[in-house]
C-alpha cells in the first residue's frame, strides 16, 4: 500500500483508518513496557530508531510519555552511515548524558531499529553500553509494523512468562540436554550449572529482546555434539530454503551443508569472523503462540513450537565464556528436548514442539 501523506499537512481532519493502526502500535509498546519492562512513573527511557522503523520509535514514545513522569528521549540513527560497525559518537555522548540524569527509578533503553547483518559488532557494543544494574534494555533489531499491530508483540505476556517460569524451573540440576527434530537434528549438550533466563520479564540489569517470548542458557562451549539442522530461519540471513546441516564437535562447527551451495559458503563466513563465532554460545525455546515465522528471526525465535542455538558470544548470559564479536541464530522446527539431570534421571520438557511440563 503506498505511503499516506499526514493529514494534517492538509489541514483536515484525521480518517479512522489511519489512526488505528498508530494507535494500535502504541498499545502493544504500552503494553510491552508495563509487562515486560515494568516501566513505573520514576523510569526514563531512551529510544533509538531509524527512518524505516520512525513509526514505531514514535508509538514507544507515546506509550513512554503515558507510563513515565518525565518525557522519553529518541534517538534516530543516520541512514547515511548504515550499515553501522561501530557506537556513533553523538549517540556514545547521548547516552552519557542520559545516564547521568537524576532519577530514582531505572533507565530504560528500547533498540527499535532495522536489523543489519553486518551491524552485529556494532550492536553489541550499543547494548554492552546501554547494560548496567539501574538499566533494562529492550534490544528489537529488526522490528516491523505487523509485529506492532498483529504480531508477537501483541500477546499476553503474564501467560508467557507462567509456562516459562515452569520450564526454567524443570531444568534446574541439568547435566546435560539432547535435542532432536524430524529434519535430522540430533544433537547433546551440556548445559550444567549455565542457569536459563528469560526475556518475558526483564529486570534492572537485565537485557532481552523485543519481541519477548522465549527461554535460553549459554551452553557449556565446549561440549556440544551432533547433528543440528536449521530448518527455519538464521539471524540476519533470513529463512533457509534448502536445510542446513551442521555438524558441532566439542562445541565448534566443524562442517555446514547444504543444496543451496552458495548459502551453505556464505554461512561458513559468518561463522568465522573470530576464532570464536563458530562455538557455540546459547541453546533457546520459543513461547510465544502469537511470533509468526516470517524469517525475521527476532520475531521466529519466540514462535512457540520452535528451538535454536547460537554461534558466537554469550557474556552476557550466566556463566557464558564466549567472547566472539558476533552473535549467529540459527532455527529449527518442532524439536523435542530431553534433559539428563545431575542424578542420572532423564525427562522430556518439549515433545514434538510442545511443552510437556
Amino acid at each position: 500500500m503506498p505511503r499516506i501523506e499526514d493529514p494534517k499537512t492538509f489541514n483536515c481532519p484525521t480518517p479512522v483508518h489511519i489512526l488505528m493502526p498508530k494507535a494500535k502500535m502504541t498499545a502493544s509498546a504500552k503494553k510491552v513496557l508495563r509487562s515486560v519492562l515494568e516501566v513505573s512513573k520514576d523510569d526514563l527511557v531512551f529510544i533509538i530508531s531509524d527512518d524505516e522503523t520512525k513509526d514505531i520509535g514514535l508509538a514507544f514514545e507515546a506509550a513512554a510519555a503515558q507510563l513515565c513522569a518525565k518525557a522519553p528521549t529518541i534517538y534516530y540513527l543516520k541512514e547515511a552511515e548504515r550499515p553501522l560497525y561501530a557506537l556513533p559518537k553523538d549517540l556514545d555522548k547521548l547516552m552519557d548524558k542520559f545516564r547521568a540524569s537524576k532519577t530514582s527509578g531505572s533507565l530504560v533503553y528500547i533498540n527499535a531499529f532495522q536489523g543489519f547483518l553486518e551491524e552485529t559488532p556494532f550492536r553489541l557494543q550499543l547494548i554492552r553500553k546501554q547494560k548496567d544494574d539501574r538499566s533494562r534494555v529492550g534490544h528489537a533489531p529488526g522490528i516491523s509494523v505487523d509485529m506492532m499491530n498483529d504480531g508477537s508483540m501483541t500477546a499476553d505476556y503474564e501467560a508467557i512468562l507462567k509456562v516459562a517460569k515452569r520450564l526454567m524451573e524443570a531444568f534446574k540440576n541439568a547435566a546435560s540436554v539432547k535435542l532432536t527434530g524430524p529434519g535430522g537434528t540430533d544433537i547433546t549438550m551440556s548445559i550444567e550449572d549455565r542457569g536459563f533466563d528469560t526475556d518475558c520479564r526483564i529486570p534492572r540489569g537485565g537485557i532481552g529482546n523485543l519481541p519477548a517470548g522465549e527461554i535460553w542458557c549459554a551452553p557449556v562451549e565446549t561440549n556440544a555434539n551432533g547433528v543440528f539442522v536449521c530448518d527455519g530461519s538464521i539471524g540476519d540471513m533470513g529463512p533457509v530454503k534448502d536445510p542446513l546441516t551442521m555438524t558441532i564437535k566439542n562445541g565448534k562447527v566443524v562442517s555446514i551443508e547444504s543444496a543451496d551451495m552458495e548459502f551453505g559458503e556464505k554461512v561458513r563466513k559468518a561463522l568465522s569472523l573470530d576464532d570464536m563465532s563458530s562455538v557455540i554460545g546459547e541453546f533457546g525455546i520459543g513461547l510465544n503462540p502469537q511470533a509468526k515465522l516470517t524469517g525475521n528471526l527476532l520475531e521466529d525465535e519466540k514462535a512457540g513450537g520452535t528451538t535454536h542455538i547460537a554461534f558466537g558470544n554469550n557474556i552476557d548470559m550466566p556463566g557464558g565464556r564466549n567472547n566472539s564479536k558476533t552473535h549467529r541464530d540459527f532455527l529449527m522446527k518442532s524439536p523435542t528436548i530431553e534433559v539428563r539431570y545431575k542424578d542420572g534421571t532423564k525427562a522430556t520438557l518439549i515433545k514434538n514442539g510442545k511443552p510437556n511440563i
